[in-house]
């Protein structure tokens, strides 16, 4: 409680705005790795972000470049970052790369991994010492929040337009090689009981707990680690997650003396059926999130980096009711603006961050650049809409390519735009590519449809869905015969009133492009966008006897 009192203490005595908000929707991209440690790259870079219709970038800040000797700080790369996106227009996330960085402690300064005695490192089970700094050395915090509060401090200083709005503390924190740090002093803390900082935790929430949190924790509050969870990896697992979060909550105070912006951390996947130690272990996985958030209270939301398929899956494990959902990395693709549709309204995502942004294709430039242009026009729509249960996210492949809803007294019906038979690429063994978009309820009949690739149909619940399959001219196939005798029985049925291609002011104002109708929308039919573009549309239903 006593640092707690102190920690508001400190905010008030600093000033700081309590009430600062980070950007509504971040439409963002990640530098590669190397990136923002040559003034030339970002000079380069920088534009192009600006020209993708970026409004936020991340971009690394490396340990091992601020204190390149021990005591001596260089934080000339931070202002140039800082300029050169004020310039361009572009908010900053910085990306502490500190004692962490993807598990390994390679951005950690010369004089710092020499020392390995004055800073230890994690062992295996083996004994194998790894260039992992250990978590539990006082040592090793020390040195890196030193670091870390005297590269905050000089933002503080210069940041006067509040360019950075948001700071992950470290890089996919995790263990490799074996679930935990077998060294001395972690085997030690091991054999101890389980904190009861998180035994409270446990029982406070116990009816919330992650399906696997409920699980492994046997329901008693007192005993070691293998008393209360058992005696297997997954047990060495929770264990590490508590000490690295730990340690995460202890930099976020840090934090906390310099700044109110949000602060969080991120995940690499367990993925491809790997065990803890395989994937990068106890980092902030979603199974891990009741322990990260029983030692790391002051984080304000785990995020996951996306590199498997699946994303829809993944993503919806980071959408809990305590939990945001931001995606700091992806794979960066001709996908990801479909993607970002998908996430901002099926998730309520914060936004999107494809990774190595700087290096996209052209079909992956197109495809950001486009999705971007829209989603930023959609913005204020967006926001408005955010956790009220009028959004629905489309995400289509060629192997999951439909979806069907009800949305009050209407099914909304939506589709890959290759279902159609209009486009030889359907049809001639091209690879589908990703469509996605969303639908939001303005009002009672009047809707937004925006996204890449789909085809949405609306009708009153009670009517029959058409099955036939269509031929070129958009009626059904030569030959087709129906078997659908179904009798009608609805009360009404559903008919498209306009569909208008629009763009959005920054006032949310809506500007009219052309109306679509005939061909456009298959005679009242449907209402569709092609693959090769992002649209906007404004749909206005009616209903008749």
């Amino acid at each position: 409680m006593r640092h707690v009192i102190a920690l508001l203490i400190t905010i008030l005595a600093l000033g700081i705005n309590l009430n600062a908000q980070c950007p509504s929707l971040i439409l963002g991209g990640e530098l590669g790795n190397s990136s923002a440690s040559c003034t030339a790259d970002i000079d380069r870079i920088f534009p192009k972000l600006r020209q993708m219709n970026l409004n936020t970038v991340l971009v690394p800040a490396y340990w091992d470049l601020i204190e390149p000797t021990e005591g001596n700080f260089d934080f000339s790369l931070t202002d140039k970052v800082i300029a050169t996106a004020e310039a361009n227009n572009l908010k900053v996330v910085f990306l502490w790369f500190g004692a962490w960085k993807n598990s390994m402690s390679c951005y950690a300064p010369a004089w710092f991994k020499a020392d390995y005695q004055r800073f230890p490192r994690a062992v295996t089970a083996d004994g194998k010492p790894l260039e992992i700094a250990s978590a539990f050395s006082e040592n090793v915090f020390a040195a890196d929040s030193k670091a870390f509060a005297a590269w905050l401090q000089h933002i503080k200083k210069i940041d006067t337009n509040n360019t950075v709005v948001m700071l992950q503390i470290e890089n996919e924190i995790g263990m490799l090689e074996s679930a935990r740090d077998h060294s001395t002093i972690a085997n030690q803390k091991f054999n101890e009981n389980v904190p009861s900082q998180l035994t409270a935790f446990l029982k406070q929430n116990k009816k919330s707990l992650h399906p696997q949190m409920a699980k492994k924790w046997n329901g008693k509050t007192v005993g070691t680690w293998t008393e209360l969870f058992g005696e297997d990896i997954y047990t060495d697992e929770i264990f590490m997650a508590y000490h690295y979060a730990l340690y995460v909550e202890k930099m976020a105070q840090v934090a906390r003396q310099y700044t109110d912006i949000q602060l969080y951390v991120n995940a690499a996947m367990n993925s491809r059926g790997r065990q803890p130690g395989q994937y990068p272990s106890a980092g902030p996985l979603a199974h891990l999130i009741d322990i990260w958030h029983a030692a790391a209270p002051s984080i304000a939301f785990l995020s996951p980096d996306i590199y498997d398929d699946g994303f829809p899956d993944w993503i919806a494990q980071y959408h809990r009711p305590n939990n945001q959902l931001f995606i700091p990395e992806m794979k960066l693709s001709p996908s990801d603006g479909a993607q970002a549709f998908f996430a901002i309204a099926e998730h309520d995502a914060l936004g999107i961050s494809p990774f190595s942004i700087e290096n996209a294709s052209d079909a992956t430039e197109r495809s950001i650049t486009q999705a971007y242009a829209a989603l930023r026009q959609l913005a204020p729509i967006i926001e408005k809409n955010r956790g009220k249960g009028t959004m629905h996210g489309l995400l289509f492949n060629n192997k999951t390519d439909e979806t069907t809803f009800n949305d009050g007294d209407l099914r909304i019906s939506a589709k890959h735009f290759f279902t159609l038979p209009w486009d030889s690429r359907a049809t001639d063994g091209s690879q589908w590519p990703t469509a996605g978009g969303m639908i939001i309820r303005l009002d009672t009949n009047d809707y937004i449809v925006a996204g890449s690739g789909i085809v949405v149909t609306f009708e009153s619940n009670g009517e029959r869905t058409e099955t036939k399959n269509l031929g070129e001219d958009g009626f059904a196939a030569s030959g087709f015969e129906t078997t659908d005798s179904q009798k009608w029985n609805a009360k009404q049925r559903t008919g498209i009133l306009s569909v208008d291609q629009i763009s959005i002011d920054e006032n949310a104002e809506f500007q009219f492009i052309k109306r679509l109708n005939g061909d456009e929308d298959h005679q009242g039919r449907h209402v569709r966008i092609g693959v090769d573009e992002f649209s906007i549309l404004h749909v206005k239903l009616y209903q008749y006897k």
